[in-house]
């Protein structure tokens, strides 16, 4: 039986790396692991398994630098694994988000660092307030996401307290 869904938004975009600092390379899909992270993903264990963007939060930070006409800045940019939109992450720490049917549990805010204003002068500084960064996530279930899968906040389950268990 599975779990009901309340869609309050989408995937947009996935992106997987293939290494520290390299390249963001899009997908149309991506395999989940539990414990473990996206398959052909650099990030693999910690708490960091999958990392998530609101498509509205990156507007608001390039329209703040007056560059939100500027398609050199598109999301790829954060490198963050999942682009959603219509669904704020803002203090989400502990809650689980479905992705179709795969659930994810949010381990904390994705915080920007420096490489932020090697995009573009100024950036971590917009995107530091009220979770500018995004999160990033714990995943819960073996699975498949895609791109235009609905997502939503699945407040009927109790996730296992991974916090305790699972390292940085």
């Amino acid at each position: 039986m599975s779990t009901p869904l309340l869609p309050s938004g989408i995937i947009e975009q996935i992106w997987l790396k293939r290494a520290k600092r390299g390249p963001m390379d899009p997908v149309a899909s991506a395999s989940l692991r539990t414990q473990r992270g996206l398959v052909g993903n650099a990030n693999q264990r910690g708490r960091r398994q999958i990392t998530f963007l609101e498509a509205e939060r990156w507007a608001e930070h390039l329209a703040a630098l007056g560059r939100d006409d500027d398609p050199a800045l598109g999301p790829i940019r954060r490198r963050a694994n999942v682009l959603v939109r219509g669904i704020p992450l803002v203090n989400s720490r502990g809650r689980v988000l479905r992705l179709g049917g795969v659930r994810v549990q949010i381990a904390g805010e994705t915080k920007p660092c420096h490489q932020m204003d090697e995009v573009y002068p100024g950036l971590q500084a917009v995107m530091r307030p009220a979770w500018g960064g995004g999160a990033f996530a714990v995943i819960l279930d073996d699975g498949d996401i895609a791109v235009g899968d609905p997502i939503g906040w699945d407040d009927t389950s109790d996730p296992p307290s991974l916090f305790d268990r699972v390292p940085a």
